[in-house]
């Protein structure tokens, strides 16, 4: 039996009120801009940044490779603005480097890769050597390898002939990068280079540091460093935060946590007279074939070039926060004109929250979708996981509504499928669990996706295939002690799946009992 319109108009108009008011709170304070002391300027310029000559469609795998001079033209006269320098990693392709930093005031830090290919290696030393005598006043240093012994792609010996023979060609200083444990395995490098140059990532140390932490563990590296190899320099070659990405135990990735260390670090790097340089200059989508999401998110501007505001000015950890809440407004004006009138008081209280929540799951995961989709298959699996979410917020609106003619039919073709919206939640609960647990290092933790599906159908159980259900409740059952341990209780992305996954289970077992009758 429905209630009368006038019944339900006071508290479904009182319910939509507050919900309308959480979603935007709750989109204003991922957005809500942060005022930090600046550290760059016109007139105050950074030492150096790390620079890779590809556009957001190029990768340094696409063969042939092709530099686009135009674009390194404008990138230069960019960087030129905010540093003195920058460091490049190749030599092969990149031959006009040093004209274009001449014509921009810009110095360089140039670096060949050397890998375990000892023909593409000779290539590579062989130009660093050229280009280093053809331009002395533009190349300040040479950076022989970039953690190639991390790689495992050369020995220590190796890596020391090489240096060795550069170092008798050049008049500039030579090096070697890599991260800073590796100066200590292979103690035979440091004696053949002019300065150190280590590589202070702490968002990817084997123990991660949570930004609060992060500062110190570097000072405390540099400083260890200088007063064992003094009187060598050392160069900070790579130090910085990611913007997006997973989080890896307290070291949670933002635009608003890569602000803070960069201002942090460039402060105290100024104040005790530091080398370094910062990783990097824009972001590079190619990254995350090798490094997942996280890995296009390290740059100091966007892909398209672009200030995500890191180095001077607020800056926001989703700076569009008000076309989200434009949309998620939009699609919840959708869910409730669907819906129509609520079928009783206590439906008109849950709808407008029902529908709020949902919207807000549904767009949540698209931006999230936005990161760390790159290829077809990425962007279809995250189109069905919004298409499901679509599919389940319809039927949990109408589940609440009056259902008066078409909307009963359409309520009708939900109901007979719900569940294999559920199945279809579960199965995609079960891959990603499954991923997470075995090969989680550079997987994002995708709980936006599944949190609807899982509430939805915990609160409301629909019959489903039991065979299938009694699988994927077992697998993702079995997987968040695991995955949470792995993890740790401080990463609250982790604690935020492992979550989501347990009220999905729950949704399973009570629908897989549904099923039993």
């Amino acid at each position: 039996m429905t209630s009368s319109p006038r019944a339900v108009a006071l508290p479904y108009l009182f319910a939509l009120l507050i919900a309308l008011s959480a979603l935007s709170a709750a989109w204003y304070g991922v957005g809500r801009p942060v005022e930090l002391s600046d550290v760059a300027s016109a007139t105050h310029k950074l030492q150096c940044a790390s620079y890779t000559p590809f556009g957001k469609d190029q990768s340094p795998f696409d063969q042939p490779l092709q530099i686009r001079r135009e674009q390194v033209e404008i990138d230069f006269a960019q960087l030129a603005t905010r540093f003195e320098c920058v460091r490049t990693y190749s030599q092969i392709g990149l031959e006009a480097l040093p004209e274009l930093a001449r014509k921009h005031g810009l110095k360089l830090l140039a670096g060949a890769w050397v890998s375990s290919n000892p023909v593409d290696t000779e290539r590579e030393i062989a130009a660093l050597i050229a280009n280093a005598k053809a331009n002395p006043d533009v190349i300040e240093a040479v950076i022989v390898g970039n953690e190639a012994l991390l790689r495992k792609e050369v020995t220590g010996g190796q890596l020391v002939k090489l240096i060795e023979r550069v170092k008798a060609e050049v008049e500039q200083p030579v090096t070697y990068a890599d991260v800073w444990e590796f100066w200590l395995q292979y103690p035979e490098v440091a004696p053949a280079v002019d300065f150190i140059t280590i590589h202070l990532l702490p968002y990817w140390e084997d123990d991660p540091t949570g930004i609060d932490a992060a500062l110190n563990q570097v000072a405390n590296v540099r400083r260890t460093f200088g007063n064992a190899y003094a009187p060598k320099d050392i160069l900070i070659g790579e130090t910085g935060w990611p913007s997006e990405g997973r989080q890896r135990e307290t070291a949670l990735p933002s635009r608003v946590n890569e602000a803070l260390f960069i201002r942090g670090f460039v402060k105290m790097a100024e104040e005790n007279d530091w080398h370094y340089n910062l990783i990097e200059a824009f972001d590079q989508p190619w990254k995350r074939d090798s490094e997942g999401a996280v890995g296009g998110y390290w740059g100091l501007f966007d892909a398209d070039r672009q200030d995500k505001g890191i180095l001077a000015g607020p800056v926001s950890n989703l700076p569009h926060w008000p076309l989200w809440l434009g949309a998620s407004g939009l699609l919840l004006l959708a869910a409730l004109i669907l819906a129509g009138r609520p079928a009783s008081t206590r439906a008109a209280l849950l709808l407008p929250f029902t529908a709020t929540f949902g919207a807000a799951c549904t767009l949540g995961w698209s931006e999230l979708a936005l990161i760390t989709s790159r290829y077809w298959s990425e962007w279809l699996w995250a189109a069905v996981l919004l298409g499901l979410n679509l599919l389940v917020l319809a039927h949990a609106v109408l589940a609440l509504s009056a259902r008066v003619g078409w909307r009963e039919r359409v309520f009708a073709w939900l109901e007979t499928r719900g569940g294999w919206w559920l199945a279809a939640a579960g199965f995609a609960g079960a891959v990603l669990m499954l991923g997470l647990v075995f090969d989680s290092r550079y997987r994002s933790f995708p709980s936006l996706a599944l949190l609807l599906p899982a509430l939805v159908y915990l609160c409301r159980p629909v019959r489903a295939p039991r065979r299938e259900i009694a699988l994927l409740t077992i697998i993702i059952g079995a997987g968040i002690a695991p995955q949470l341990y792995q993890e740790g209780l401080h990463n609250l992305q982790a604690v935020g799946w492992a979550l989501t996954c347990s009220l999905l289970v729950v949704a399973l077992w009570r629908s897989l009992r549904l099923s039993r009758t």
